[in-house]
């Protein structure tokens, strides 16, 4: 009995402790943002309340916790004064947080990788939060016995979950961080990994005369059914993220999760979608080649053979408009007008593993003239195919994949980063909810949602060269390993300023001078 009451006693001054902190820290919180009400002047005063009328309004309908908008110009002070606070507090310094998600299989078995592994997602739950982001893993695919074999063989770790790790660490966007990650560091953290190698489209499993299972669209299926055991039944948002392959899964599947939910009665829960990564082209190659492998395979034609391998779902609503050819719903600017569920759109104007299997490689020797033509008209056509998406961030970098970098939150398109204009999507489709008093995902409401004024959210670069923004990542040369200037990568590519400038009718000065300046 005194064994008992000592762990109860120690239990209950534990669960004190912690809402001690709790209540410690609310108070810190809200003191400064008194006091900067008294110091600000009227300009200051006015964006807090603002603030703080918004989080007012949401508290009904939408879990924020915190809202930085307040203090986004000066984050970093105030970051340090929370981890200043939470070091001085023994109960809350005493308390070790765990940050990583970890790893579940899925309880149904017969859902697996392409081995016939369990399948399953990390998972870093977020106790009083209603909002809920599934990320989707990218990393390619295969599309025939031989490359699924070469797959197998050399990233078994995508078609395989025998040796996944126990935890996993979330960055960027599934960062716990809000230094890093200001608008869902206190989100549900769930992510999938990608081990069906079908662009998470199959419903394929390994039978006796098959060689591999495809079940990406399972997957997300049984993956949202555990989780309405977790929390997700009481949810308000959704968001359905993903990277690259895992991009392109999203516009496949995010109104599949939405009428999954609907069908079983949480019509409460709004769906969303954050493509990273995933609007690829059905263009014609720089360089046409035979489709021997997945790199150098045209996407076109590496899609109508996968589908046709992996048994690949599509929206049902892009199917009736592709009936025959449902491989065009795996390319961005085919499936996102025959899509209900609002979608977040993410893409480099010069995006690395779409010029990779158009056959444009830009290290290692300088591009010709052709190549050099072929890259601007790529990042027009780009530009062209997004011009009716209301939310989408596009800079004009070479990169690939953004969300779950580190560096995430220090790229901008017009002065604007993408977690903010993220915040703005985020609080226009509230607003939109709030007005229509919707009580389903399919409002079609996604094309008419107006954005918040002072809040863009359609953000696009008009530079025509890649790694024209000044904010792109770094780009190093591959031999020596230094950082490259954008003039050092221009000319490295065969850049030629005299003769661009004579095309664009200007002083080569003045194109030297925009080129240094990112303009």
């Amino acid at each position: 009995m005194k064994m008992q009451s000592r762990g109860a006693v120690r239990g209950w001054a534990g669960v004190s402790a912690v809402r001690s902190c709790v209540l410690l820290l609310f108070i810190h919180l809200s003191a400064p943002v008194e006091v900067r009400r008294v110091r600000g002047g009227r300009a200051q005063s006015r964006r807090v309340q603002q603030a703080l009328t918004y989080r007012e309004r949401m508290e009904g309908a939408e879990s924020f916790p915190l809202d930085f908008t307040a203090v986004e110009g000066n984050i970093d002070d105030f970051m340090v004064q929370i981890k200043k606070l939470a070091q001085s507090l023994y109960p809350c310094s005493a308390q070790k947080l765990d940050q990583d998600m970890k790893l579940h299989f899925l309880k149904n078995e017969s859902v697996t990788c392409n081995d016939g592994s369990p399948a399953g997602y990390y998972i870093k739950e977020s106790k009083g939060s209603k909002r809920w982001l599934l990320f989707l893993e990218g990393g390619w695919y295969c599309f025939n016995r031989q490359t699924c074999d070469s797959r197998y063989e050399t990233m078994r770790r995508l078609m395989s979950s025998t040796k996944w790790p126990a935890t996993k660490t979330g960055t960027g966007i599934l960062s716990p961080q809000p230094e890093e990650n200001p608008h869902w560091w206190n989100a549900n953290m769930v992510f999938i990994p990608y081990c069906s190698s079908d662009v998470w489209s199959g419903a394929t499993p390994k039978t006796e005369h098959s060689d591999y299972a495809f079940m990406g669209s399972l997957i997300i299926r049984e993956v949202v059914n555990e989780l309405l055991t977790k929390g997700l039944d009481n949810a308000r948002v959704l968001l359905l993220a993903g990277s690259s392959a895992g991009g392109t899964g999203v516009l496949l599947n995010v109104d599949h999760v939405a009428e999954q939910l609907e069908s079983q009665g949480y019509r409460g829960v709004q769906v969303r979608g954050l493509a990273d990564s995933g609007w690829f082209l059905d263009n014609k190659q720089y360089k046409f080649t035979d489709c021997l492998d997945t790199i150098s395979c045209a996407p076109t034609e590496a899609i109508k053979r996968g589908i046709r391998y992996w048994g690949g779902l599509v929206p049902e609503s892009c199917r009736q408009a592709h009936v025959g050819e449902e491989w065009n719903c795996f390319f961005g600017y085919k499936v996102y007008p025959t899509l209900n569920s609002p979608v977040f759109v993410v893409q480099w104007l010069f995006d690395e593993a779409q010029l990779t299997v158009d056959n444009v490689h830009l290290m290692g020797q300088p591009v010709h003239e052709g190549q050099w033509r072929y890259i601007q008209n790529l990042g027009q056509e780009l530009r062209s195919t997004l011009q009716d998406v209301p939310a989408m961030f596009s800079p004009a970098c070479l990169s690939h994949e953004l969300i779950t970098r580190i560096y995430w939150m220090d790229i901008q398109v017009k002065g604007t980063s993408l977690p903010r204009a993220l915040h703005c999507w985020d609080r226009s489709l509230q607003d939109n909810y709030n007005v229509n008093g919707s009580h389903g995902n399919h409002n079609h409401q996604k094309h008419k949602t107006p954005p918040t004024r002072g809040c863009p959210m359609h953000l696009v670069d008009s530079c025509p060269w890649p790694h024209c923004n000044p904010s792109c990542p770094t780009i190093r040369d591959q031999v020596t390993g230094q950082e490259m200037s954008v003039i050092q990568f221009l000319k490295h590519m065969g850049f030629d300023v005299q003769k661009m400038a004579q095309q664009q009718g200007m002083d080569p000065r003045r194109l030297l001078g925009m080129l240094n300046n990112g303009n």
